[in-house]
């Protein structure tokens, strides 16, 4: 099987003003991202906006992402939906078009763990692709014990987690039974590989991928005091932009960057002109204006 590990962006799904996918804005941004050795790509994730596509166009995000991916990185599609037939058919489109694994959200609702976990069974029997199921109490839903994150990692097929918390004695324990663990928090990534987590998925990986592959870099070498700067820097871009509708943030500065993400949609927020305004200014008074600002 292969072998998921690294840094692997929650990518940014572009859109058009119709609210369209588009097709050559993803892929300059898949090749600002694989430029800067990033390991592969996290497809239609909340970050992508993939719950707020239809099935047809998620299958046609997957297909571009893996189109245009290399064939030594990793591209893991997000498959969860509110119907577990859609979710079964996105898997199968994903491992009939190379996907290297899949994932999903526990269904969105109040459900039990029983209810979850033969969710979580149904998908990973649909092919033979790795899963990693998704923990993010914060988020709600059934999933909320170790033992619980232990019963659906023995499923068929299930690999491990994208574990989005900042428990990490809990991540420390799953890594202890074997699993696959990427940490989901983008500003306690080097907390979580420093537990043990196999690598990170995260939205502002979209943003300053260098940095994040650096940190990566340190942590597999012993260089913790270095990984905890490259972290401190990260983190000043972090706070920056959580001032602002995060999701919307973060394609407004792509577009500063060259990259013409569009707008996010519905229902989440745009930025107004003023709280863009802002945030340039913000922006521009940092150590991440070239960053933003100079690429084209």
């Amino acid at each position: 099987m292969t072998q998921l590990h690294g840094i692997l962006p929650a990518l940014i799904t572009p859109f058009d003003e119709a609210g369209n996918f588009n097709a050559k804005s993803c892929e300059r941004l898949l090749e600002r991202l694989y430029d800067a050795d990033v390991h592969g790509v996290y497809v239609c994730g909340t970050t992508g906006e993939g719950l707020l596509q239809t099935v047809a166009q998620r299958k046609t995000v997957a297909e571009c992402v893996l189109h245009n991916s290399p064939k030594d990185r990793q591209v893991m599609v997000q498959v969860g939906a509110a119907c577990l037939s859609e979710a079964i058919e996105l898997a199968r489109h994903a491992a009939q078009h190379g996907a290297a694994s899949i994932s999903s959200l526990p269904p969105a609702g109040f459900y039990s763990f029983a209810e979850v976990a033969a969710y979580y069974r149904a998908l990973a029997e649909s092919t033979d692709l790795p899963l990693l199921v998704y923990f993010m109490p914060a988020g709600g839903g059934a999933i909320s014990t170790v033992a619980q994150m232990l019963e659906l990692c023995a499923l068929p097929n299930v690999r491990g987690l994208k574990f989005t918390d900042h428990d990490f004695y809990k991540l420390s324990l799953l890594k202890e039974s074997g699993a696959t663990v990427f940490n989901g928090y983008d500003e306690v990534l080097c907390a979580g590989l420093l537990m043990g987590a196999d690598g990170g998925i995260g939205s502002f990986y979209n943003l300053v991928p260098e940095l994040f592959v650096r940190l990566y870099a340190q942590t597999q070498t012993g260089q913790w005091a270095e990984a905890r700067a490259t972290q401190r820097r990260i983190n000043e871009l972090i706070t920056i932009t959580l001032r602002f509708p995060m999701f919307g943030a973060i394609k407004t500065m792509l577009g500063w960057s060259g990259i013409d993400c569009g707008t996010v949609l519905p229902p989440r927020r745009n930025l107004t002109a003023d709280e863009a305004r802002e945030l340039q200014r913000q922006l521009s008074q940092s150590v991440f204006a070239d960053a933003v600002f100079a690429r084209s």
